[in-house]
């Protein structure tokens, strides 16, 4: 590790070969990516070996021996390099020095490309919940397509026949090569920022499986499954299916069919428009012609012939109820008179001034208690004596018990 600093800084030369030690060591690596050209002479090869996601490249050199076993590859051939980094210290650069060249066959590439897809649809990607919905009439159409195609004017030219109004905002990218999933990735993302723009669309025409892989790059998937703009995908033909597909809110089999799915049809909708007006004018003569109806049957009911009817049959009812009403409480104070008569005359046959009125009297003591026992009473003790009127106070002289006892 160097140690440096603004007061002792590294010459230029000894970071160079630092550099050049440390890449030394990384070894041979494999690299995978795609050729985006080849330059044969005096024996060797010269390479650049481009990554489909990302404005990136490297330089790769190899004896015309390594290249031998895949030439002739063609244009953009994606291939799986053996190579050997170096780093040159007079000019700054890296290069790679191939010693083995593997091209990708298209029966590696599907296998791949099925692994990506069940990857994705594990992390819930495809899910139909996540679709989101068209917008009936949107404001601008977002369009994704490759230059002066005839996808572009598929689209726009059938939109414009369902829709005259229909405004569109088109980015012209690379639909297939190295620079596809750049040029796509950031078209997308720019309309994807636009608020004008409610829907997009991604189309291309058909072609080869090696010219829709691009369609199917990860990065540009999970750039699709993230905007919140709907996006609609007519991607090649019916029997393509790119992974862009099964990630998009619709699938379109054609750019036409797109076009279709995105603006409504105008004379479809002026049909649409003149069948509910004059489901609206049925609806509403039915009505009025059904309250007509009502209100002629309710001017032929007894009530409104003799509005009177209503009262002088209420009336009746009431004076029935009054007279009810009149013979229960009478009934009901007759019956309670009664049996506050019988009450009273019980009561009064209980009461003890009854029993003091047929000659009787009650002795009390001193302390007020009632004396029923001459044993208990002594010589000399005061008593009052109540009568059935009045009272009179005695002395007790004597005492006697009954015979019975």
């Amino acid at each position: 590790m160097l140690e440096t600093s603004a007061e002792s800084p590294a010459p230029v030369r000894v970071v160079s070969e630092a550099l050049k030690e440390y890449v030394d060591r990384l070894g041979a690596i494999w690299i995978e990516g795609e050729i985006s050209e080849i330059n044969e002479r005096t024996g060797m090869a010269f390479m650049r070996l481009r990554d489909t996601s990302v404005d990136m490249s490297l330089s790769v050199m190899c004896h015309r021996t390594v290249l031998a076993p895949v030439s002739p590859l063609p244009q953009n051939a994606r291939v799986v390099i053996l190579a050997k980094v170096s780093f040159y210290t007079k000019n700054g650069t890296l290069s790679l020095s191939a010693r083995e060249i593997r091209q990708v066959g298209i029966g590696e590439l599907l296998a791949r490309l099925e692994h990506l897809k069940q990857l994705l649809a594990a992390e819930g990607l495809f899910a139909h919940e996540l679709k989101k919905a068209l917008p009936l009439l949107p404001n601008k159409v977002g369009l994704i397509c490759g230059r002066n195609s005839a996808a572009e004017k598929d689209v726009v030219e059938n939109a414009r026949r369902r829709w005259p109004a229909v405004q569109f905002e088109i980015r012209e990218v690379a639909v297939q090569g190295a620079a596809a999933v750049i040029e796509v990735s950031a078209a997308l993302r720019e309309l994807e920022a636009n608020p004008e723009v409610d829907v997009i669309i991604i189309t291309r025409g058909g072609g080869s499986f090696e010219d829709l892989l691009p369609f199917s790059d990860e990065g540009l998937v999970r750039l699709a499954a993230s905007c919140e703009t709907p996006i609609v995908s007519a991607i090649g033909h019916e029997q393509d299916a790119p992974l862009l597909d099964l990630v998009a809110d619709v699938r379109a089999s054609t750019p036409t069919d797109a076009a279709k799915m995105v603006v409504p049809d105008i004379a479809a909708e002026f049909a649409m428009i003149e069948q509910f007006r004059a489901r609206g004018y049925r609806r509403m003569a039915g009505l009025v012609n059904t309250e007509i109806e009502r209100i002629a049957s309710l001017r032929e009911r007894p009530v409104l012939r003799d509005p009177f009817v209503l009262i002088s049959s209420r009336a009746e009812v009431i004076e029935n109820l009054r007279d009810r009403s009149h013979r229960s409480t009478s009934h009901a104070l007759k019956s309670a008179a009664e049996t506050l008569v019988h009450t009273l005359a019980r009561l009064r046959s209980l009461s003890p001034q009854s029993t003091l009125d047929r000659g009787y009297a009650v002795v009390q003591r001193g302390d007020g208690t009632i004396a029923r026992n001459s044993r208990e009473l002594s010589i000399g003790e005061n008593l009052s004596v109540r009568l059935a009127k009045g009272s009179i106070g005695t002395t007790v002289t004597t005492t006697s018990t009954d015979s019975g006892e």
